[in-house]
């Protein structure tokens, strides 16, 4: 989980944000209304997952407040882990897209995708895992992960994303993953045991992504 931490912030800051701002500056939208989406894709998640917490310490009572817990945690793992697998759904999209240009822009962006979707399955079961949930169901949400991006692909013959509605989608899911790297994960790796090897694996991950993203 530290690992994976640093992987989903550097891939905010070194891979979604930096694309914004390009396709901002491109097609000439205001920067700021990605960030504005940026700043909602975090407060987003962190309003659906207190609200559940909330929702459910209500019904808790002292002799099954661990039951609930785990449900809210499931349910937590549940929505981060879709919310990846649309993610890779719109990689797929990418991908296609590119493949509309020219067959060499569709291959660059095919061997970024196919980089960042090892990371994407990682922190699928991850997020799954962590958040109590069983083993099959964690497979079951890697294998929606993995065939995603082929019917992103395919669903690029059928519409094509406006750059606007895009440029406010990446920056609602930078803010995304921000919240569940900096505010899921990193607290949950670091609850029960700290040590300098777990900070080293964050900065191991954060640099990971550095470099995927230069030689992508």
């Amino acid at each position: 989980m530290s690992f994976t931490a640093g992987v989903l912030v550097a891939v905010c800051f070194f891979d979604i944000l930096p694309e914004v701002v390009s396709l901002s500056i491109e097609k000439g939208f205001p920067i700021i209304n990605a960030f504005i989406a940026v700043v909602v894709g975090f407060l987003a998640f962190h309003i659906l997952e207190k609200t559940i917490i909330i929702h459910h310490s209500h019904e808790m009572d002292h002799h099954n407040e661990e039951h609930h817990f785990d449900h809210h945690n499931e349910t937590v793992g549940l929505v981060g882990a879709l919310g990846l697998s649309f993610h890779s759904f719109l990689d797929g999209v990418g991908i296609g897209l590119g493949f509309h240009v020219s067959a060499h822009v569709g291959v660059i962006i095919a061997i970024a995708v196919i980089a960042h979707d090892f990371s994407d399955g990682l922190n699928t079961v991850t997020l799954m895992l962590s958040n109590k949930n069983s083993p099959q169901k964690s497979f079951r949400l890697l294998l929606l992960d993995a065939v995603a991006p082929i019917f992103g692909v395919l669903s690029t013959f059928l519409f094509i994303i406006p750059d606007n509605i895009l440029q406010l989608y990446l920056g609602f899911f930078a803010g995304f993953l921000l919240y569940i790297g900096a505010s899921e994960l990193l607290p949950e790796a670091h609850s029960h045991h700290t040590s300098y090897r777990m900070i080293g694996l964050t900065v191991l991950g954060v640099i990971f992504i550095f470099i995927v993203t230069r030689f992508t």
